[in-house]
């Protein structure tokens, strides 16, 4: 078995088809044909099934697709650290992680690891949970930085606690609710909330916490995933959010904003590193996760 008729497996079975796998890999559609053939003739078995739309792995396909993922991520590692060695101060690193982390502490840890190794480069993949779990799982990224999964996490998932956030009610420093000691959530019903979709933590959050006063969920002037568009919102003194308190710390420097006197119940999330065990990691895989305990150290403290 050769490694390029592996690479072409792997890429028929990204792009669907034999053609645009020949387009992907520059080279004729006979001679992916024949790599594939020569694969299933040397273990025996179908790898792919044809049909008139494409082409879609058997189930002995996705088993040895599995295998090239790891094999190729092997690979790849081994040569990042062959890299390191020769200049440590160099790489490269794939962090997956939530908007919100991804915009205030996965950020700051970005800008404090890239002032000490300007040349390490980092690719950040940003999404639900869930997503990024298959992104990891798949090889695509080299880590997370995440919400604990929680008691149904993948067995094939490692989860290392950084620091406990909490999530509270927060608003520009003009809005008029930054002036009372003492509010109920259900006196903020009716105000003008921008807020992200009501299927994310904080909408579940908001949604338990307006239920409990006997009221269903607000109803959002603005719905975005986006931080920063809801930090520019907040600013002028109109609308109201909810936020992780880290957010408060790495995001919004700078910005007059404030957090409302208003409790949200059990309104808190385990945040931290996510890898894939039996897995190893890159030196500046390593290198950022030992900077993330660095950064999260107070934090973690406050808790």
């Amino acid at each position: 078995m050769r490694l390029q008729d592996l690479h072409v497996l792997m890429t028929v079975a990204q792009a669907g088809s034999m053609g645009k796998a020949a387009r992907i890999l520059n080279t004729t559609q006979p001679n992916v044909s024949r790599a594939i053939g020569d694969l299933e003739h040397a273990l025996g078995v179908r790898l792919l099934d044809r049909h008139r739309q494409g082409v879609e792995p058997t189930e002995c396909g996705r088993a040895l697709l599995s295998c090239g993922a790891a094999v190729f991520d092997d690979l790849r590692q081994g040569v990042q650290r062959i890299e390191f060695l020769a200049d440590p101060t160099a790489g490269e690193v794939r962090i997956g992680s939530t908007p919100f982390l991804a915009a205030s502490f996965v950020s700051a840890l970005i800008d404090r690891l890239s002032r000490r190794h300007p040349r390490i480069a980092f690719h950040l993949v940003t999404g639900y949970v869930e997503p990024l779990h298959r992104e990891l799982t798949e090889r695509r990224v080299d880590l997370l930085v995440v919400r604990s999964p929680g008691p149904n996490t993948d067995e094939r998932l490692d989860f290392e606690f950084l620091y406990e956030d909490r999530y509270v009610v927060v608003a520009g420093a003009k809005n008029p609710w930054t002036r009372r000691r003492k509010i109920r959530i259900s006196d903020l019903a009716e105000e003008t909330w921008v807020l992200p979709p009501p299927e994310s933590v904080i909408g579940s959050i908001l949604e338990k916490a307006f239920r409990a006063g006997g009221l269903g969920y607000p109803r959002a002037t603005v719905v975005t995933d986006s931080p920063h568009m809801r930090v520019s919102l907040l600013e002028t003194g109109r609308f109201i959010t909810v936020f992780p308190a880290s957010a408060l710390r790495f995001l919004t420097r700078g910005r007059a904003l404030r957090i409302l006197a208003v409790e949200l119940p059990a309104a808190r999330r385990p945040n931290g590193i996510v890898t894939l065990k039996d897995r190893a990691l890159s030196p500046v895989a390593q290198l950022l996760i030992d900077n993330a305990r660095e950064l999260a150290k107070p934090m973690a403290k406050r808790k």
